[in-house]
């Protein structure tokens, strides 16, 4: 992983650790999980339960935990393809339901919504219809493969993501998960070009899930004959907000950089007192 490179094993074990923790406690916390980021960590740490928390928050952090580690994998691949998506949502939907109408590992195949307030006016966000996702996400992961072609600054990988994120969570392709998934796959490209996620922050959860909002009605969501993403005012809202949302990532990637620096400063001083020091 690029993000990685030339950090020692216990800096990059760590680096890891902490990136997967506070994505894991994070997108799962935006869904309504009421674990902290200390009993996240403990959780996938030590693979046991808090006391007094609901078991599906602790299924739900270990899946997405796992989730995190597929990513990673995923990102050494140099195509995309639907399955990888399909095996995603099976380890984020860690509570398997047997309903024919919330297919697990399978696009959706009914229509979904959600209720919304933009303005103080109340209103239903449709999103793009079942029959037409499984082409909606064909086109979907051609725009995945060809951005991890083209990203290499900042800016361009933070463009991939904000584009990738606001297609799939207009298609809505699942019955259940997917703003954690757009939340997983859309920072494809940011690690493929070696630079740490984007978190969106617990406490940005409603200014996030408000840009969403207000870009898909404006816009409406994709349809099988129009573009899956427009630009604009809205979308330049929600890719402002995401660069905010990314400066902790980054932050902790230099703190492992600053830590490597600081160790290798350690050691040529003493190497130079050592080669100084009388025999």
């Amino acid at each position: 992983m690029k993000c990685f490179n030339d950090l020692p094993e216990d800096i990059k074990q760590s680096l890891f650790s902490q990136l997967r923790t506070i994505w894991t406690h994070t997108s799962t916390a935006i869904e309504g999980n009421t674990l902290t980021l200390g009993e996240t960590d403990f959780v996938i740490s030590e693979g046991l339960t808090i006391s007094g928390k609901p078991l599906k928050d602790h299924r739900d952090i270990m899946g997405h935990a796992r989730a995190v580690d597929m990513i990673f994998d995923l990102v050494k691949k140099d195509e995309f393809e639907r399955q990888d998506l399909f095996n995603l949502h099976l380890l984020v939907i860690a509570e398997q339901i047997l309903d024919a109408y919330k297919p697990v590992g399978e696009w959706k195949n009914t229509d979904n919504s959600t209720s919304t307030v933009i303005n103080g006016i109340q209103g239903t966000i449709s999103y793009s219809r079942h029959y037409e996702t499984p082409d909606l996400m064909e086109k979907w992961l051609q725009m995945l493969n060809e951005s991890v072609k083209i990203t290499a600054t900042d800016d361009e990988v933070l463009d991939a993501y904000t584009r990738l994120h606001l297609a799939f969570v207009s298609i809505h392709p699942f019955f259940d998960g997917n703003g954690r998934i757009a939340r997983l796959v859309s920072n494809i490209p940011c690690l493929k070009a070696g630079f740490p996620p984007i978190v969106i922050g617990t406490t940005s959860k409603n200014l996030y899930k408000q840009a969403i909002a207000e870009y898909q009605t404006a816009h409406g969501v994709p349809t099988r004959g129009g573009e899956l993403v427009i630009t604009g005012v809205h979308f330049d809202r929600f890719k402002s907000f995401c660069s905010q949302n990314w400066q902790p990532t980054i932050q902790l990637l230099n703190d492992a950089r600053n830590l490597q620096s600081q160790r290798i400063l350690q050691e040529n001083e003493y190497r130079l007192a050592s080669l100084s020091s009388p025999p």
